[in-house]
């Protein structure tokens, strides 16, 4: 096959994917309080070390940014996330988990990685597995080329 027909093949076939997966995962029943798209920018949030700008939080989370400003001030209103003043910009904000975000995306996000590690346990192998994350990975301009995590990794409750 041409690389060409391929390259779109391959495409498709990850879009599919995607789309079946999170299906699959938006029915489980732990996304009753919290919206996976809510749940997204806690978890993004939450492996950060210092507030995020919202024009940064948006790089990694597939929301527009009128839509994402509509989230971040539920989420406010609610009490998971806070904003600060940006130390290097007095007109700027921050954002960052409160600590009852922190508690809701920890309890949240164990539930969620036993889901994927089902999902995904359940259609390919662990050596699939640790294809699947190097391919997305580089498909992702990873710079660093980490190796997979262990497929006897301790840390199976976590979520990716």
């Amino acid at each position: 096959m041409p690389t060409r027909v391929l390259a779109n093949e391959a495409w498709e076939a990850l879009l599919s994917a995607h789309a079946v997966l999170v299906k699959e995962l938006a029915a489980q029943g732990i996304w009753r309080d919290i919206s996976m798209r809510e749940y997204d920018v806690l978890y993004t949030l939450s492996k950060c070390r210092e507030p995020l700008r919202l024009g940064e939080l948006n790089r990694h989370v597939l929301l527009s940014q009128p839509a994402l400003s509509r989230l971040v001030e539920r989420l406010v209103e609610r009490g998971l996330v806070a904003r600060c003043a940006d130390p290097a910009d007095g007109r700027g904000v921050r954002l960052l988990l409160t600590e009852e975000g922190r508690t809701v995306q920890r309890e949240l996000g164990q539930r969620h990685a036993r889901d994927v590690v089902r999902s995904l346990s359940a259609r390919v192998s662990a050596d699939e597995l640790a294809q699947l994350y190097t391919i997305c990975r580089k498909l992702a301009g990873d710079e660093e080329s980490r190796p997979a995590p262990s497929t006897t990794d301790q840390n199976e409750g976590r979520r990716p």
